[in-house]
């Protein structure tokens, strides 16, 4: 790969001579690890899951947030974040309460044991995956989405998953 197209680094000498789909699958094994990598730190250092985390930030910017936009904004299932959300309050890390008109709508709000484990967390809460694309311009994401959608298409892979938080695949 020639360093204009890309910043990847290989200390394999023969990484040029490597057919183009060795290549390509050494950059994901480069991407899984560091995910990976991040959240074992996430765990050792927190004591909680990448997605729980993530889900306590979301909580703590947004006092008060309800379930369902506790999901959109992680971009996971509803009954997902529920299950994400049992745990936390289980822990005594979240508190929900019955607010406003409606009172079936859950309000959830951070409690000061999951500050504590949100200062003790590496960043960033929302995982080196995400924070990574949310860097990349708009042109790099539309053709990595182009480009993955044709290799999610050769896999035959159930998009289902696509609404699953990494740490739980």
């Amino acid at each position: 790969m020639s360093s204009s197209s890309s910043n990847y680094k290989s200390d394999d000498a023969g990484e040029a001579l490597a057919p183009p789909a060795n290549r390509v699958l050494r950059q994901f094994r480069v991407v899984f690890n560091s995910v990976k990598t991040h959240f074992r730190q996430v765990e050792r250092e927190a004591g909680v899951g990448g997605a729980q985390l993530w889900a306590l930030s979301v909580i703590e910017r947004r006092p008060g947030i309800g379930v369902t936009e506790l999901a959109r904004e992680l971009d996971i299932h509803q009954s997902t974040a529920s299950n994400l959300l049992k745990s936390l309050v289980e822990r005594g890390l979240v508190a929900t309460s019955r607010e406003g008109m409606d009172r079936r709508s859950v309000a959830l709000r951070i409690q000061p044991a999951g500050a504590d484990v949100l200062r003790s967390a590496p960043m960033p809460f929302t995982g080196v995956l995400p924070d990574a694309l949310s860097s990349l311009d708009p042109a790099t994401l539309d053709r990595l989405e182009k480009d993955l959608a044709k290799l999610i298409a050769l896999l035959a892979a159930d998009e289902e998953s696509a609404k699953l938080p990494l740490s739980q695949i």
